[in-house]
């Protein structure tokens, strides 16, 4: 069935339906358009998420970003990154497979439908014309005949009037044959054009607009597949796409699945394991022994407590870790072990034993136990230095074993690199037009003083690891022994002092707790500060701030550049002092 036929007379409504398709093409592609809108703001708006929350290349350096649980998130972030890039393709596939198509096609559409509507109201208006001369034939013949019947009424009646002269009869029958004549040219011409008209009438009825309803149905019929294929498009796009982001999940699923919190654990241990011993029990003082006191503080100088120990340097920095930044022993004699006392004295004291010094500093652990546990007084942030020694022994071993494998792989480098070059230069000189030798001089040259260099850094380090091993392996037997300066001195374990009892001033202050061993009571701030730039508080003992934020000042600057500050929340950390403006309380 078609419309030609069975809806030949229905013009009206084919135009219409016509026009409605067309109608119902662009809203549909208006449709797509949007929703091609909303697909790029989601992937703009993912990509946005995955970018504020991924971290900065300085932060990807911390020390968490190797536990498992961190890098189960970066991973969901990348997923996240890449399934917003298919729903970029998404909307892209649609913008290009549906929107621009499916607009190139109704032009095409609305041009073909024009033709055939201008077609059809050619044939009509042709139509029109053939009934308007077939009507106006009509007319004249009319006309003509009804003269014709008068003019042949007149002739008889002059014919028969016995008044009217035999010139006046024959004028009459000649006007009438006439007009007879007139009104004959008039019916035959009528009836060829009611013969024309009804040709053409047949022919616009069952030829030509049928052809033109039939060719309209065709371009209907083609439109709506075309939209049938966009409706499924729709679809299959974003099915296209499906197994990748189905990939993108199974991605974060299994980011998720590879987090292992026994293995951060360890890497936590593995970070931050200082290889410190625990401070010692305190050890039972008996009094009952008979020392005598006076001589033993008068020959040995040894103090009575801990406190005593600190005694004058209550104000002064005690430093825990540090060998290299010790006060000069030069000021006052350092303690020396007493000589064995005689039989006749009694036994020696179990109070100071062997070694008083050795007392001395298990008292100070002792004191110190509560600080040292938490390491919440710490106060500078370390200075980083070329050995790594301001980090604690089982650290310090691990960044020398760190740094010995980069050396070895850029002195790798730099062998293979003068091998390279000595193999050219055979070359060039066994073949001189390919090049000529001495212009490697220069590169060879620079290549073996890279050689010697990196070779002088690998013995500098292998030197320090080797004495981080055996400081770490024998920190548990070594002695200290301390000044009246609280200066410290370490002692082989045959007792021998060591060289490093000499203070270098170039070396950098490590680890410092607090001058008094106060109790775990927060300072009292002593003012505020207000930050002028963003600091990210990367290295150790600093905190972060953000421009604008305000801090409570704990400590003041001592002449380092840095000013001690907490937050509300109790956080505190070192920042510079001169990215704030301070405020101290009257």
């Amino acid at each position: 069935m078609d419309w030609g036929t069975e809806l030949w007379d229905q013009y009206d409504i084919i135009e219409k339906h016509t026009q409605s398709g067309l109608e119902l093409v662009e809203k549909y592609v208006k449709f797509v358009k949007e929703r091609t809108e909303i697909e790029q703001n989601y992937a703009k708006q993912l990509r946005n998420l995955s970018k504020k929350y991924n971290p900065k290349r300085s932060g990807k350096d911390e020390p968490e970003c190797r536990l498992s649980s961190y890098q189960s998130f970066l991973d969901i972030l990348n997923e996240m990154n890449d399934y917003a890039g298919q729903r970029e393709l998404i909307a892209e596939n649609m913008m290009m497979n549906i929107c621009i198509d499916l607009t190139k096609y109704l032009q095409e559409l609305k041009q073909e439908r024009k033709m055939y509507l201008m077609d059809a109201k050619k044939a009509q208006q042709s139509l029109e014309s053939t009934y308007k001369q077939l009507d106006s034939s009509k007319k004249r013949f009319e006309r003509e005949w009804r003269e014709a019947e008068r003019a042949a009424q007149y002739a008889e009646k002059t014919d028969q009037d016995i008044n009217a002269t035999k010139a006046d009869v024959e004028k009459a029958k000649q006007q009438a044959h006439m007009r007879a004549h007139v009104a004959e040219e008039c019916k035959n011409d009528y009836a060829a054009q009611l013969q024309k008209y009804n040709k053409e009438k047949n022919q616009f009825y069952f030829n030509d607009m049928p052809l033109i309803f039939n060719k309209l149905q065709d371009l209907d019929e083609r439109r709506v597949r075309k939209v049938a294929q966009g409706y499924i498009l729709f679809s299959d796009t974003e099915k296209h796409v499906m197994p990748i982001i189905g990939k993108c999940l199974e991605g974060i699923t299994k980011a998720g699945t590879n987090v292992n919190e026994k293995n951060d654990s360890l890497i936590v241990i593995e970070q931050n394991k200082s290889g410190f011993e625990r401070p010692g029990d305190v050890e039972f003082e008996d009094y009952s022994q008979g020392i005598n006191r006076a001589s033993s503080d008068s020959s040995l100088g040894t103090p009575k407590g801990p406190m005593d120990l600190l005694g004058k340097n209550r104000n002064k920095n005690f430093w825990l870790f540090s060998k290299k930044s010790k006060l000069s022993t030069s000021t006052l004699p350092p303690f020396s072990t007493p000589p064995a006392p005689s039989p006749a004295n009694g036994p020696p004291s179990p109070k100071f034993g062997r070694d008083p010094l050795s007392y001395c500093l298990k008292e100070i652990n002792k004191t110190v136990k509560p600080r040292i546990s938490s390491f919440r007084t710490l106060r500078r942030s370390p200075t980083v230095t070329e050995d790594f020694g301001h980090l604690p022994p089982e650290q310090r071993r691990k960044r020398l074993q760190q740094k010995l494998e980069e050396i070895c792989k850029e002195l790798q480098k730099e062998v293979d690199q003068s091998e390279a070059l000595g193999k050219m230069k055979d070359v060039y000189e066994k073949n001189p037009q390919m090049g000529d030798p001495a212009s490697l001089a220069s590169q060879i040259n620079q290549t073996s003083q890279n050689i010697d260099r990196l070779r002088g850094e690998l013995n500098k380090y292998e030197t320090w690891l080797a004495e981080a091993g055996g400081r770490g392996d024998t920190l548990r037997y070594k002695s200290h022994t301390f000044n009246n300066n609280g200066a410290h001195d370490v002692l082989s374990p045959d007792g021998a002092h060591s060289d490093e009892s000499t203070p270098d001033p170039s070396q950098a202050i490590y680890a410092e707790f607090d001058d008094d061993f106060e109790d775990e009571e927060l300072t009292a701030p002593i003012g505020k500060c207000t930050a002028m730039y963003s600091f990210p508080g990367a290295s150790e003992g600093t905190i972060s701030m953000q421009e604008g934020e305000i801090l409570a000042v704990v400590e003041e600057d001592k002449g380092d550049g840095w000013t001690r500050v907490r937050r509300n929340n109790g956080d505190e950390g070192y920042i510079p002092t001169s990215y704030v403006t301070i405020s101290i309380n009257k």
